[in-house]
Protein backbone atom coordinates (compact mmCIF):
# COMPACT_ATOMS: atom_id res chain seq x y z
CA UNK A 1 0.00 0.00 0.00
CA UNK A 2 1.16 3.72 -1.01
CA UNK A 3 0.16 6.44 1.47
CA UNK A 4 0.36 9.85 -0.24
CA UNK A 5 1.88 12.21 2.53
CA UNK A 6 1.42 15.46 1.56
CA UNK A 7 2.44 18.19 4.28
CA UNK A 8 4.94 20.59 1.72
CA UNK A 9 5.18 21.39 -1.73
CA UNK A 10 7.04 18.27 -2.15
CA UNK A 11 4.60 15.06 -2.29
CA UNK A 12 6.11 12.22 -0.54
CA UNK A 13 4.87 8.71 -0.13
CA UNK A 14 4.58 6.05 2.38
CA UNK A 15 4.98 2.16 1.22
CA UNK A 16 3.42 -0.65 3.58
CA UNK A 17 5.39 -3.62 2.96
CA UNK A 18 4.51 -6.88 4.85
CA UNK A 19 7.47 -6.88 7.01
CA UNK A 20 8.47 -3.13 7.24
CA UNK A 21 7.81 0.48 5.75
CA UNK A 22 9.78 2.48 3.56
CA UNK A 23 9.52 6.54 3.18
CA UNK A 24 10.13 7.92 -0.47
CA UNK A 25 11.55 11.28 -0.11
CA UNK A 26 11.27 14.08 2.60
CA UNK A 27 9.96 18.10 1.83
CA UNK A 28 12.33 20.97 2.58
CA UNK A 29 14.41 21.85 6.21
CA UNK A 30 12.01 23.46 8.50
CA UNK A 31 8.79 20.85 7.77
CA UNK A 32 9.81 17.57 10.19
CA UNK A 33 6.90 19.29 12.30
CA UNK A 34 4.67 19.01 9.43
CA UNK A 35 5.72 15.73 8.81
CA UNK A 36 4.99 14.47 12.03
CA UNK A 37 1.41 15.77 12.02
CA UNK A 38 0.96 14.10 8.35
CA UNK A 39 2.31 10.91 9.87
CA UNK A 40 0.14 11.40 13.57
CA UNK A 41 -3.28 11.91 11.46
CA UNK A 42 -2.51 7.99 10.44
CA UNK A 43 -1.61 6.99 13.48
CA UNK A 44 2.25 6.18 12.39
CA UNK A 45 4.68 7.50 14.56
CA UNK A 46 7.96 7.95 12.84
CA UNK A 47 10.05 5.54 14.78
CA UNK A 48 7.54 3.08 13.15
CA UNK A 49 9.41 3.64 9.67
CA UNK A 50 12.55 1.38 8.62
CA UNK A 51 13.89 3.01 5.36
CA UNK A 52 13.95 6.44 4.14
CA UNK A 53 15.02 6.41 0.33
CA UNK A 54 15.29 9.75 -1.31
CA UNK A 55 15.21 10.15 -5.00
CA UNK A 56 17.53 12.71 -5.67
CA UNK A 57 19.55 14.83 -2.91
CA UNK A 58 18.13 18.01 -4.39
CA UNK A 59 16.71 20.25 -1.08
CA UNK A 60 12.80 19.90 -1.36
CA UNK A 61 13.38 16.18 -1.24
CA UNK A 62 15.95 15.32 1.52
CA UNK A 63 15.67 18.76 4.14
CA UNK A 64 14.39 16.79 6.94
CA UNK A 65 16.17 13.60 5.81
CA UNK A 66 18.96 13.54 8.86
CA UNK A 67 15.66 14.72 11.37
CA UNK A 68 14.01 11.54 10.55
CA UNK A 69 16.96 9.68 10.63
CA UNK A 70 17.78 10.94 14.12
CA UNK A 71 14.33 9.28 15.21
CA UNK A 72 16.08 5.70 14.35
CA UNK A 73 15.23 5.88 10.54
CA UNK A 74 17.91 4.45 8.13
CA UNK A 75 18.63 6.41 5.43
CA UNK A 76 19.19 4.58 2.39
CA UNK A 77 20.50 5.21 -0.96
CA UNK A 78 21.43 4.02 -4.08
CA UNK A 79 24.96 3.19 -5.34
CA UNK A 80 24.39 5.79 -7.87
CA UNK A 81 23.75 8.37 -5.28
CA UNK A 82 26.87 8.06 -3.20
CA UNK A 83 28.75 11.17 -4.84
CA UNK A 84 25.68 13.41 -4.16
CA UNK A 85 24.61 13.19 -0.60
CA UNK A 86 26.01 16.63 0.10
CA UNK A 87 25.32 18.70 -3.01
CA UNK A 88 22.92 20.41 -1.74
CA UNK A 89 23.91 21.21 2.14
CA UNK A 90 25.61 24.27 0.89
CA UNK A 91 22.07 25.69 -0.38
CA UNK A 92 19.96 24.70 2.89
CA UNK A 93 23.27 26.32 5.17
CA UNK A 94 23.22 29.79 2.81
CA UNK A 95 19.81 30.07 2.87
CA UNK A 96 19.16 29.74 6.64
CA UNK A 97 16.57 26.75 6.33
CA UNK A 98 15.36 26.64 9.73
CA UNK A 99 16.70 24.02 11.63
CA UNK A 100 18.49 22.14 8.83
CA UNK A 101 20.89 19.17 9.67
CA UNK A 102 23.71 17.88 7.24
CA UNK A 103 23.16 14.04 6.79
CA UNK A 104 25.75 12.06 8.81
CA UNK A 105 27.09 9.44 6.61
CA UNK A 106 27.80 6.64 9.36
CA UNK A 107 24.88 4.38 9.27
CA UNK A 108 23.23 5.16 6.15
CA UNK A 109 22.72 1.96 4.16
CA UNK A 110 24.00 1.57 0.22
CA UNK A 111 22.14 -0.30 -1.99
CA UNK A 112 23.76 -1.50 -5.42
CA UNK A 113 21.37 -1.13 -7.83
CA UNK A 114 20.86 -4.57 -8.75
CA UNK A 115 20.92 -5.43 -5.34
CA UNK A 116 17.50 -3.12 -4.57
CA UNK A 117 15.65 -6.35 -5.44
CA UNK A 118 16.79 -8.10 -2.17
CA UNK A 119 16.73 -5.24 -0.27
CA UNK A 120 12.94 -4.20 -0.59
CA UNK A 121 12.21 -7.70 -0.08
CA UNK A 122 13.49 -7.62 3.33
CA UNK A 123 10.70 -4.98 3.99
CA UNK A 124 8.35 -7.49 2.03
CA UNK A 125 8.30 -4.78 -0.90
CA UNK A 126 8.29 -6.60 -4.10
CA UNK A 127 10.03 -3.84 -6.74
CA UNK A 128 13.53 -2.31 -7.45
CA UNK A 129 15.51 0.30 -7.79
CA UNK A 130 15.80 1.86 -11.38
CA UNK A 131 18.28 4.69 -12.13
CA UNK A 132 16.79 7.80 -13.81
CA UNK A 133 18.74 10.19 -14.62
CA UNK A 134 17.60 13.29 -16.69
CA UNK A 135 16.42 15.45 -13.99
CA UNK A 136 19.28 15.60 -12.24
CA UNK A 137 22.96 12.79 -12.35
CA UNK A 138 21.07 11.09 -8.82
CA UNK A 139 18.09 10.68 -9.18
CA UNK A 140 16.47 6.98 -9.09
CA UNK A 141 13.02 5.87 -9.16
CA UNK A 142 11.22 3.35 -7.38
CA UNK A 143 9.01 0.59 -9.13
CA UNK A 144 6.78 -1.70 -7.97
CA UNK A 145 5.67 -5.02 -9.38
CA UNK A 146 1.89 -4.28 -8.64
CA UNK A 147 2.36 -1.50 -11.48
CA UNK A 148 3.22 1.53 -9.12
CA UNK A 149 6.21 3.57 -10.08
CA UNK A 150 7.68 6.73 -8.00
CA UNK A 151 10.18 9.27 -10.13
CA UNK A 152 10.37 11.60 -8.15
CA UNK A 153 11.26 15.16 -10.14
CA UNK A 154 12.14 12.71 -13.78
CA UNK A 155 9.90 15.30 -16.18
CA UNK A 156 6.41 14.12 -16.24
CA UNK A 157 5.67 12.23 -19.26
CA UNK A 158 3.12 15.12 -20.75
CA UNK A 159 6.43 17.09 -21.27
CA UNK A 160 8.12 14.17 -22.99
CA UNK A 161 8.18 15.80 -26.42
CA UNK A 162 10.45 18.58 -25.39
CA UNK A 163 13.00 16.15 -24.42
CA UNK A 164 13.42 13.87 -27.57
CA UNK A 165 16.54 12.39 -28.04
CA UNK A 166 17.88 13.65 -24.19
CA UNK A 167 18.69 11.43 -21.02
CA UNK A 168 15.30 11.94 -19.86
CA UNK A 169 13.75 10.34 -22.82
CA UNK A 170 16.11 7.66 -22.54
CA UNK A 171 14.67 7.25 -18.71
CA UNK A 172 11.21 7.47 -19.62
CA UNK A 173 11.57 4.45 -22.16
CA UNK A 174 13.40 2.32 -19.62
CA UNK A 175 10.38 2.63 -17.48
CA UNK A 176 7.50 2.66 -19.71
CA UNK A 177 9.24 -0.86 -20.75
CA UNK A 178 7.78 -2.29 -17.41
CA UNK A 179 3.97 -0.58 -18.72
CA UNK A 180 3.65 0.75 -15.29
CA UNK A 181 -0.44 1.20 -14.25
CA UNK A 182 0.28 4.63 -11.87
CA UNK A 183 3.01 6.76 -11.72
CA UNK A 184 3.72 8.98 -8.60
CA UNK A 185 5.13 12.40 -9.28
CA UNK A 186 7.31 14.78 -6.87
CA UNK A 187 5.24 17.59 -7.55
CA UNK A 188 2.99 16.67 -10.32
CA UNK A 189 -0.58 14.91 -9.93
CA UNK A 190 -0.52 11.49 -9.49
CA UNK A 191 -1.39 9.99 -12.96
CA UNK A 192 -3.58 6.17 -13.34
CA UNK A 193 -2.99 4.45 -16.67
CA UNK A 194 -6.86 4.03 -18.24
CA UNK A 195 -8.09 2.65 -21.94
CA UNK A 196 -8.60 6.42 -23.55
CA UNK A 197 -4.95 7.03 -22.74
CA UNK A 198 -2.15 6.85 -24.91
CA UNK A 199 0.82 5.55 -22.84
CA UNK A 200 3.32 7.70 -24.22
CA UNK A 201 1.37 10.91 -24.04
CA UNK A 202 0.95 9.93 -20.36
CA UNK A 203 -1.25 12.87 -18.21
CA UNK A 204 -4.28 13.08 -20.67
CA UNK A 205 -6.00 15.71 -20.18
CA UNK A 206 -5.34 17.88 -17.40
CA UNK A 207 -6.68 21.30 -18.31
CA UNK A 208 -6.42 24.40 -15.84
CA UNK A 209 -9.44 25.95 -17.07
CA UNK A 210 -10.12 28.18 -13.89
CA UNK A 211 -7.18 30.73 -14.16
CA UNK A 212 -8.64 32.52 -17.24
CA UNK A 213 -6.82 35.83 -17.24
CA UNK A 214 -5.05 37.99 -20.13
CA UNK A 215 -1.22 37.48 -20.68
CA UNK A 216 0.17 40.08 -18.00
CA UNK A 217 -1.79 39.99 -15.48
CA UNK A 218 -1.14 35.42 -15.51
CA UNK A 219 2.84 36.08 -15.89
CA UNK A 220 2.17 38.47 -12.57
CA UNK A 221 0.24 35.72 -11.36
CA UNK A 222 2.97 33.23 -11.61
CA UNK A 223 5.54 35.65 -10.59
CA UNK A 224 4.03 36.09 -7.36
CA UNK A 225 3.48 31.75 -6.81
CA UNK A 226 6.39 31.38 -7.54
CA UNK A 227 7.91 34.08 -4.72
CA UNK A 228 5.89 32.22 -2.45
CA UNK A 229 7.44 28.82 -3.16
CA UNK A 230 10.64 30.67 -2.61
CA UNK A 231 9.27 31.54 0.95
CA UNK A 232 8.02 27.63 1.19
CA UNK A 233 4.59 28.25 1.73
CA UNK A 234 2.29 25.51 1.27
CA UNK A 235 0.07 24.91 -1.68
CA UNK A 236 -3.22 25.62 -0.06
CA UNK A 237 -1.77 29.08 1.85
CA UNK A 238 -0.53 30.45 -1.71
CA UNK A 239 -4.05 29.51 -3.51
CA UNK A 240 -5.66 31.79 -0.42
CA UNK A 241 -3.04 34.68 -0.39
CA UNK A 242 -3.08 34.82 -4.35
CA UNK A 243 -6.56 33.66 -5.40
CA UNK A 244 -5.53 31.27 -7.62
CA UNK A 245 -6.94 27.59 -8.21
CA UNK A 246 -4.99 25.50 -6.45
CA UNK A 247 -4.65 22.83 -9.35
CA UNK A 248 -2.67 26.18 -11.08
CA UNK A 249 -1.06 26.25 -7.76
CA UNK A 250 0.11 23.25 -8.42
CA UNK A 251 1.62 23.22 -11.68
CA UNK A 252 3.45 26.46 -11.42
CA UNK A 253 5.25 24.65 -8.28
CA UNK A 254 5.93 21.20 -9.98
CA UNK A 255 7.65 23.51 -12.92
CA UNK A 256 9.53 25.73 -11.28
CA UNK A 257 10.76 22.85 -8.64
CA UNK A 258 11.75 20.56 -11.22
CA UNK A 259 13.31 22.92 -13.95
CA UNK A 260 16.67 23.98 -13.09
CA UNK A 261 16.45 28.20 -13.54
CA UNK A 262 13.36 27.90 -15.15
CA UNK A 263 11.69 31.89 -15.45
CA UNK A 264 7.78 32.94 -15.43
CA UNK A 265 8.12 32.29 -19.16
CA UNK A 266 9.28 28.96 -19.26
CA UNK A 267 6.62 27.72 -16.90
CA UNK A 268 4.06 29.72 -18.97
CA UNK A 269 5.16 27.74 -21.90
CA UNK A 270 5.26 24.49 -19.87
CA UNK A 271 1.69 24.90 -19.12
CA UNK A 272 0.56 25.83 -22.87
CA UNK A 273 2.29 22.21 -23.75
CA UNK A 274 0.55 20.65 -20.98
CA UNK A 275 -3.10 22.06 -21.88
CA UNK A 276 -2.95 21.37 -25.24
Amino acid sequence: MIIELKYTNTNTYLIEGTKGRLLFDTGWAGTFPDFCRALGERKIPVQEIDYLMISHFHPDHMGIAEEIARQGVTIVIADVQRNYIHSSDHILIKDKHAGFLPIREEGLRIVAIEESRSFLQELGIDGEMIYTPGHSDDSISLWLDDGSLLVGDLNPLYELDMHRGTVIEDSWRKLLSRDPKVIYYGHAKTWRKNPEQDRDSGQGSTKTDAVKLDDHDLYLLVKRIMSYIDKNQSLDKISKKTGADRAFVEDVARMYLTHQNVGVQGILDRIEIKNK
